[in-house]
């Protein structure tokens, strides 16, 4: 069984040989050009073959594609700096008021900003390994985190907070949805098995349930039901502990959900039980600041808890950091090659402890 198939067994709730692996490692994946960040992330081509460098070291399922969160955010106006070092960040919002909504544009992902390039990007990796891994081209940010960078954060929470201009909230959501969706398609027709997207500012760190339902939840499903009306995979993460919202995470129909590592595994499965795939949750930290032995033991405390008759793909709960160490990254590969086979009997095992 090949990685694609094995990650596509995974996510249609299906049983495979083994637990998949995915690096969430478009840091990790510049770092190892030695260039500067920002020379690598405005480069498509540069992309493509540090993951794909990445991939021959690794041999993971499952090859995410980005380049940081900014790049929609970039195309519609906002004012982003690329350190060397750093993934990309928005300094300057596009809508400096929330009345200006109107005179936002939809980006076209073929010839806007760096859109272009993840699309370069994609084609690349799917032309090489499109047959044997599963490509899943990132449409950026979800709806209500790019609105957030498009407006100013400070802003956004602050507009959400006072709750006077709700209609201009909705109808920023709104064109944020098919910004986001415009991308999500283009991906999908670049090649990618499945695209995803990062609600980070969506959780309970930054709201409340309440205002998930009302604000975010809405437009993730709208992304959903366009990228599954498409034919496509779409996975979600939000950022955080969101025990608390993972439920109606799963109820967006993402057929992914990409968990953090402070949410609480045993609920999140619970939640996703036969309706979803979870991918995630080794702690990013520890893999950047810990030793290999701790890597393989919260590897295979995910596996025993979210792997037992498949539905899991192994991988870091959010981006890995740059310098996170090699032996580590081979540690989360191992230990699922190792410990997440499955027993050829009538609904499977885990072989975790």
């Amino acid at each position: 069984m090949n990685s694609l198939t094995r990650a596509l067994k995974t996510i249609n709730l299906e049983m495979p040989d083994r637990v998949p692996v995915d690096l969430h490692s478009f840091a990790v994946a510049a770092y190892s050009t030695g260039k500067p960040f920002g020379e690598v992330f405005k480069n498509g081509k540069l992309m493509a073959e540090a993951q794909l460098k990445l991939w021959e070291r690794f041999g993971h399922d499952v090859i995410l594609l980005e380049n940081g969160t900014t790049a929609m955010a970039e195309a519609m106006g906002c004012m982003v700096a690329y350190p060397d070092d750093i993934p990309p960040k928005v300094v300057e919002p596009a809508l400096k008021r929330l009345e200006d909504v109107e005179k936002l544009t939809l980006p076209d992902p073929g010839s806007t900003a760096t859109l272009p390039q993840l699309l370069i990007a994609t084609r690349r990796v799917v032309e090489e390994l499109g047959q044997e891994v599963f490509i899943m081209g990132r449409a950026d940010q979800g709806p209500f985190s790019l609105a957030a960078l498009v407006r100013g954060i400070d802003n956004f929470l602050l507009d959400l907070a006072l709750g006077t201009q709700k209609e201009l909230i909705h109808q920023l959501l709104e064109v944020c949805t098919q910004a986001v969706i415009r991308l999500a398609l283009a991906q999908l027709e670049a090649g990618a098995h499945g695209t995803s997207i990062g609600d980070s500012l969506a959780g309970p760190s930054l709201i409340s349930p309440a205002m998930y339902m009302e604000y975010a939840f809405p437009y993730e499903k709208k992304v959903v039901e366009a990228v599954k009306t498409a034919g496509g995979i779409v996975a979600l993460h939000i950022c955080g502990d969101t025990t608390a919202i993972v439920d109606k995470m799963v109820e967006t129909g993402a057929q992914i959900l990409e968990i953090d590592e402070k949410t609480d595994l045993l609920k999140a499965r619970s939640a996703s039980q036969g309706k979803c795939c979870l991918l995630g949750q080794v702690s990013p930290t520890a893999l950047r600041n810990e030793p290999p032995a701790e890597i393989e033991r919260l590897a295979r405390r995910a596996i025993e808890i979210a792997g037992l008759n498949g539905g899991l793909i192994l991988g870091p709960g959010c981006a890995m950091a740059a310098d996170t160490p090699a032996a580590n990254i081979e540690a989360l590969v191992k230990t699922a090659r190792i410990y997440g086979q499955y027993e050829n009997t009538l609904g499977g095992r885990a072989n975790a402890v």
